[in-house]
C-alpha cells in the first residue's frame, strides 16, 4: 500500500501524538492508517506502509483492540485478517477518553479517597488534606461531566461544543449583571 504525502503527514502526527494519548509512535501511527483508509486494510499491508515487522503490528493491532478502537473485519475470500475503526470519531475519541480516565484519573481518585480517610497528624498534613479535598473535588467534578458528555450523541456535542464561548460570555455577563451573586468560575 503506498501512502500519499497528506495521508503519510497525518499518520506521521498521529504518531507522535500517540504517547500524549497514552499509546506509543507506532501504535499511534496504525490508527491512523485504519482511521484514514476507506477499505479494510491487512496487518500486513499496515506493517508494508509503515515499513515495520509484521510483530510489531501484531502487539500494535492487539493494543488497539484492547482500547475497542479498531476490530477485525472479514472480507470474503480473503484469508487475512483486515481492520477497520471500531466506530465513528466521536465514538474513538470517547473511548481514549474512557482508557485514559481508567487507567490516570480512576487510580487517583482512590489514592485521594485514601488519603483523606487518614486522620491528620499535625496542622501540615491537615493543610495538605485540604488542598487534597479540592483536588478530589475537581476531578470528581470533571469525571461526572464527562461521563454526561460520553451519553450525548454526537450532534448534541458538536452543538455544545460551539456553544461553548457563548456560554463563558453569558456567565460573565450574568455576573456583570447581578453583582454580588455567586459566580461560576
Amino acid at each position: 500500500m503506498k501512502m500519499t504525502p497528506l495521508i503519510t503527514s497525518a499518520v506521521m502526527h498521529f504518531g507522535e501524538m500517540g504517547s500524549r494519548w497514552g499509546f506509543n509512535r507506532t501504535v499511534g501511527q496504525i490508527l491512523a492508517l485504519i482511521v484514514l483508509n476507506e477499505e479494510p486494510i491487512s496487518a500486513q499491508e499496515i506493517a508494508d506502509a509503515l515499513n515495520i515487522s509484521r510483530g510489531n503490528t501484531s502487539m500494535g493491532l492487539k493494543e488497539l483492540q484492547s482500547w475497542r478502537l479498531v476490530k477485525q473485519h472479514l472480507v470474503p475470500g480473503e484469508r487475512k485478517d483486515f481492520f477497520i475503526p471500531a466506530g465513528d470519531i466521536w465514538t474513538l475519541a470517547n473511548r481514549v477518553f474512557e482508557e485514559r480516565r481508567k487507567r490516570e484519573i480512576d487510580p487517583t481518585m482512590s489514592l485521594l479517597r485514601d488519603l483523606l480517610l487518614d486522620e491528620a497528624a499535625n496542622e501540615k498534613e491537615a493543610n495538605a488534606q485540604q488542598k487534597l479535598n479540592e483536588i478530589h473535588d475537581l476531578l470528581e467534578s470533571i469525571t461526572a461531566w464527562s461521563e454526561e458528555l460520553q451519553h450525548l450523541g454526537p450532534e448534541k456535542l458538536n452543538t455544545l461544543m460551539k456553544l461553548g464561548s457563548g456560554v463563558g460570555r453569558m456567565l460573565e455577563l450574568k455576573d456583570k449583571l447581578l453583582p454580588g451573586k455567586n459566580s461560576v468560575n
